[in-house]
């Protein structure tokens, strides 16, 4: 068979209702995902965190606010709940914070190979994964 007449690979695009369920992301792709994920989880929090910075050091009654905020909650907000969102802040920072040096090293290396992105993805993963769990730890108060 000469090079002309070889059947080339056909490529599609994939179907969101067919091929979404079975479709098998890559690490580095979800890695990717939520690092876009993060970095929009932050911007939209980005009042609670102006409020959480301002409140913690304006003086020491607001500091006692911001701890009762944990505690107690804020109006219908329960403590846990509010727990759970400042944990999603926590695993969004450390998150965007290390997929975003990974992307600055392999920007500097200039020479990416296929096995660093999965194996260095994993890394980034498991690390945002793994800190967020001690923190949320230290958070809900288990240590």
């Amino acid at each position: 068979m000469t090079e002309l007449s070889r059947k080339r690979p056909e490529f599609r695009n994939i179907n969101a209702f067919k091929d979404l369920t079975t479709y098998r992301l890559p690490p580095a792709g979800w890695v990717s995902i939520l690092h876009r994920a993060s970095g929009g989880l932050m911007f939209v929090l980005l009042p609670l965190i102006v409020w959480l910075f301002d409140t913690s050091i304006s003086s020491e009654i607001s500091f006692a606010r911001f701890t009762s905020a944990f505690a107690a909650g804020i109006g219908f907000l329960p403590g846990w709940l509010f727990k759970l969102v400042v944990l999603a802040l926590i695993w969004a920072y450390l998150h965007h914070l290390i997929a975003g040096l990974r992307h600055l090293f392999m920007d500097a290396r200039h020479a990416v190979t296929k096995e660093f992105g999965k194996s260095s993805a994993i890394v980034t993963l498991a690390l945002s994964i793994g800190l967020t769990l001690v923190l949320g730890a230290k958070l809900f108060g288990l240590y």
